[in-house]
Order: structure tokens, then C-alpha cells, then sequence
């Protein structure tokens, strides 16, 4: 008879507090403070969980995985390299570059710029730079021997468009394809824009692409030697290790690098403001929980009188906690309910909110040109849900012991005596 009782009860003394003035403000005002914690998670979750799609799918999908650079001097025989690196099972493909850093110019105007010399057929195996030009072709590094492509900030910045000829300066490399210490004159290469790629951030301000084969004169290298070996691996959450196993069995002498060591910083600070945002907001939740206590104190002290008949008529103490255990469990299962459905609600439609307030107020909050998206990316996931419920749901529990068990301390022949 306890359970149903203590339900019967708890769920009366809920809806007789709708009406209590002050009582029902305090009650209110928990129930929204534990929707609010529990949207705003979720959707905070989501958010960190879209950026971190979007830095697997969009920026690591020019960003080379694995790059095994030469040491001393030029990887030879690449073609067999590549082939052998190919032959592992978490790549998915492998292709060579020859890194270069240069100067280019058009007319008055100069811009640094990082040269990639790659191989056009292979480099889009490893790389989706080709999907996102938005001026001519990719190709054209191939039917054009001198031909070059731009991002389209430094196409900006030298006022060039398809077809203009620019100059590159590159340094003057040494016999063995390495570049002197001492300063030399660069040697100057005529090239010919042939496409522009625009894919957002800092890149479109300093990339460059020319084919292996200009890249090869401009550092002595002989056919079939290359720079380094670019690698994509199915699981980049598992590049280091596969770089240190396939770099243990390469011939060659190579640094071994992978997106951990140039992009690795944006995935970590995408996990630090995860585990810090979680924190703050269950915080908050714990916080809103904590009005619960409040609520039930008042309710037991408006409920004295029952509580002491009650006892009289002999229920035990167990009924009567949980009685108001029961009470405050109201506010924190309607407040989860409220805060998880408008969560996801928000979460699957925030990109959407944040495009209108953007064009409503004018204004951009996410900047292409600093950051590689331009809107606020959301991927909801039920996991995040079921955890921020659960344990918002405890909390809530938690703040109702302390008046519960108040409860059961009430004296019946000091209250029924002062009546």
C-alpha cells in the first residue's frame, strides 16, 4: 500500500500547489530552470558534435592524413612506393608532393604562398581540393604544362582571373634538390592560371597547386622522384599509429607527420569547450535541481497538519518521504521532457535559426574567410540526449532527500496540539 499511496499523494499535493502563490512561483520557476539547462546541453552538444563532422568530412578532406617527408634527399622510385603503401589496409590512397614555399607575382602586386606540386589524377584521390573549384578546371594542370591553380584569396589579392600569366619565384634549389642556405636569387617561372578553387579559412589565402612535373625542375628532381608521399587512411582518428607502422617499413628516411600534428588543435579545442560547456550546463541544471529543495521545504511545512494525521493513522515514514520524493520528481521529469523535446527540436533546425537571425540583424557570425564554414553546423546524437536526461533526472531526485526525509521528523502531538 506504501508505493500507491505515496503516489496518490504526491501527485495531489502537485496539483494543489498550482494555486499556492509563492509556493507555485518557486515550483515554476525549477521546472524551467532544469528545461532550459537540458535544451541548451543538448543543443550546445550538437553543435560541437556538427563542427567535429564537419573537421573529419570537409577540412581533413584536403588536409593530408599522413605526409612522409624526405630527409636527406628525393623519395625514389615513388610510383613503387605508392604502390606498396597502397597495399595496407586502412589506406584508402596514396599520392606524392613536392612542398614549396614562393613568391607570386602579377604586375605590381606580390603574394607568399604555399606551392603544392602534385600529381592531378592521384592528388584527387587523396584529396577533394578539385570539388571545390569555382573558376575553371582542375584538369588543367594537366593539358597545361605551366598551368597553376589558385586559392581565391591570392587570386583576390593579385587582381587575377582565368588565363592571366603570373611569375613565381621560387628559391634556387641545390644539386641535390634541397634548397641553400645562402641567399641566391630566386629563379622565376612563368605560369598560367588555369582554375580557382574557393573552400573557405586561411587556405584560399596561401594554397597553391602546380603539376609534379614543374615541381620537379624547380627542384632538380629526376623523373620518378618526389618530395614526400601524401596517405588517406579510412579511420584519421587512427593516423598516428598507421603513420609510425608505415613509416617503420619504408626504405626511405622520412619526418613523419599527420593532421594531428597541423590540425590537431581545432579537434582538441572542439573536445575542451565539449567537456567544458557539459560541465557549466549540468552545473546549471544541478543548480535549477537545488530549487526543488525550496519547493518541498515550503510544501512541507504548508503540509504539517497532514503529515501529522498521517502519522497518526499510521503511515510509515517510508510512505510519507516518498510522498514528496514523488512531488519533486514532478518538476524533474517535466522539465526534462519540456527542455529535451525543445533540444532537438532546436538542434535539428539550428542552422536554419542561425541563417535568419543572420539576415534579420545583417550581420555574419561565421566568417568563411576566417573560418573553413561559413554557418553553425548541428548532428544531434539520441546518446547526448539519453546522458543530459539521466542525469539531469538524478539531480532532481538528489535535491529531494533532504526535504523528504524532513518529512518524516514532524512530531504529530506538537503539530496536532498547536491546531
Amino acid at each position: 500500500m506504501a508505493k500507491p499511496l505515496s503516489f496518490y499523494l504526491g501527485l495531489r499535493y502537485v496539483r494543489s500547489r498550482h494555486g499556492s502563490g509563492f509556493s507555485a512561483f518557486i515550483s515554476a520557476s525549477s521546472t524551467i530552470g532544469i528545461a532550459l539547462g537540458v535544451m541548451v546541453l543538448i543543443v550546445v552538444l550538437s553543435v560541437m558534435n556538427g563542427f567535429e563532422r564537419e573537421l573529419t568530412n570537409k577540412l581533413l578532406s584536403i588536409v593530408p592524413h599522413i605526409e612522409l617527408t624526405s630527409v636527406n634527399e628525393p623519395i625514389k622510385h615513388w610510383p613503387k612506393s605508392v604502390k606498396r603503401i597502397a597495399e595496407q589496409k586502412e589506406v584508402l590512397a596514396v599520392a606524392p608532393v613536392i612542398k614549396m614555399t614562393g613568391m607570386l607575382q602579377h604586375r605590381k602586386a606580390l603574394k607568399a604562398v604555399e606551392v603544392r606540386a602534385v600529381n592531378p589524377l592521384l592528388e584527387q584521390q587523396v584529396s577533394s581540393i578539385h570539388q571545390y573549384i569555382s573558376a575553371g578546371e582542375w584538369e588543367g594542370l594537366s593539358r597545361l604544362k605551366s598551368g597553376i591553380v589558385l586559392g581565391s584569396g591570392v587570386a583576390k589579392k593579385l587582381s587575377v582571373k582565368l588565363g592571366d600569366k603570373l611569375q613565381l619565384l621560387l628559391p634556387s634549389p641545390s644539386d641535390n634538390g634541397d634548397f641553400k642556405n645562402t641567399f641566391t636569387a630566386p629563379v622565376t617561372h612563368h605560369v598560367e592560371v588555369v582554375g580557382v578553387f574557393t573552400f573557405g579559412g586561411t587556405i584560399d589565402d596561401t594554397l597553391a597547386y602546380i603539376s609534379i612535373a614543374q615541381g620537379r625542375a624547380a627542384m632538380n628532381y629526376q623523373e620518378h622522384e618526389t618530395q614526400a608521399i601524401r596517405i588517406k587512411t579510412s579511420d584519421v582518428f587512427n593516423a598516428r599509429s598507421l603513420a609510425r607502422k608505415i613509416a617503420h617499413n619504408f626504405e626511405h628516411y622520412v619526418y613523419i607527420s599527420d593532421w594531428t600534428r597541423t590540425q590537431g588543435h581545432i579537434f582538441n579545442d572542439i573536445q575542451l569547450v565539449k567537456m567544458v560547456m557539459f560541465i557549466v550546463l549540468i552545473l546549471v541544471i544541478g543548480v535549477a535541481s537545488f530549487n526543488i529543495v525550496s519547493t518541498l521545504i515550503m510544501a512541507v511545512n504548508e503540509k504539517k497538519g497532514d503529515i501529522a494525521i498521517l502519522k497518526t493513522m499510521g503511515a510509515k515514514s517510508s510512505t510519507i518521504m516518498m510522498t514528496f520524493v514523488i512531488q519533486g520528481a514532478v518538476n524533474g521529469i517535466l522539465g526534462c521532457l519540456v527542455g529535451a523535446t525543445l533540444g532537438i527540436l532546436m538542434a535539428e533546425n539550428i542552422s536554419n535559426i542561425m541563417f535568419q537571425l543572420e539576415q534579420f540583424f545583417k550581420v555574419e557570425l561565421l566568417s568563411s574567410d576566417v573560418y573553413f564554414i561559413n554557418y553553425l553546423p548541428s548532428l544531434l546524437h539520441w546518446n547526448d540526449v539519453y546522458i543530459t536526461i539521466v542525469v539531469a533526472l538524478i539531480l532532481s531526485l538528489i535535491a529531494t532527500i533532504y526535504p523528504a526525509w524532513k518529512a518524516t521528523k514532524i512530531e504529530p502531538a506538537r503539530v496536532l496540539g498547536q491546531i
